[in-house]
């Protein structure tokens, strides 16, 4: 199916956060990991906007997706980047306050995608991040981003070096700039939807 991207609004407070109604996808990472581009990826347009300067995002931005007949099926979250240092150090010490509350109590939050870039060494603000979200008891799923970067054999290499340091069985491998993978991850966030509105 095919939707529609509307910008909602951007919070920098927990008050500022829409009323709670579709089912929400969160995406996180760090800065200049490609979060903008592979929003845009998923939904066909340019709702997100692709910065130059990583670390630019400051708050929270949430899109509304509607579906064919304009109805509101999902809302995405575009969540701060970390670990870029002219902004942060460190996941506790660069999000800002709101952050955290929204990751553990927004009750419209069905799936975290945690996006790393395959193109280099599992970093540890990373598993900070999905260590974190484990503890919270939050379902996400970690997306190794630019693999068009890669060769098959360097591809197949790095995969396996972040499954092992996160500890987890399962990573999706995408390219915002050829769609490898969007269909994939696309699948995987209906599923997760379908969940929600079943509850």
């Amino acid at each position: 199916m095919r939707y529609t991207a509307q910008f909602l609004l951007s919070a920098m407070a927990a008050a500022q956060f829409p009323a709670p109604s579709v089912p929400e996808i969160a995406f996180l990472g760090r800065s200049n990991v490609g979060k903008s581009s592979l929003l845009n990826a998923l939904v066909g347009e340019k709702a997100a906007k692709v910065s130059s300067t990583p670390g630019r995002t400051r708050a929270i931005n949430f899109f509304l997706l509607l579906d064919e007949r304009q109805r509101p099926h999902l809302s995405f979250a575009d969540l701060p980047g970390y670990g870029y240092a002219k902004i942060s150090k460190s996941i506790s010490a660069g999000w800002p306050s709101f952050i955290e509350p929204y990751l553990a109590e927004r009750i419209t939050l069905g799936l975290c995608i945690c996006l790393v870039d395959s193109n280099i060494p599992p970093q540890a603000s990373d598993r900070q991040l999905v260590d974190w979200l484990r503890s919270a008891g939050r379902a996400f799923t970690v997306v190794a981003t630019k693999v068009d970067r890669l060769s098959g054999n360097e591809r197949t290499r790095n995969l396996m070096a972040i499954k092992k340091a996160f500890d987890i069985e399962e990573i999706l491998a995408i390219s915002a700039k050829t769609g490898y993978g969007v269909r994939a991850l696309w699948s995987h966030i209906e599923a997760i939807a379908l969940t929600s509105e079943r509850r």
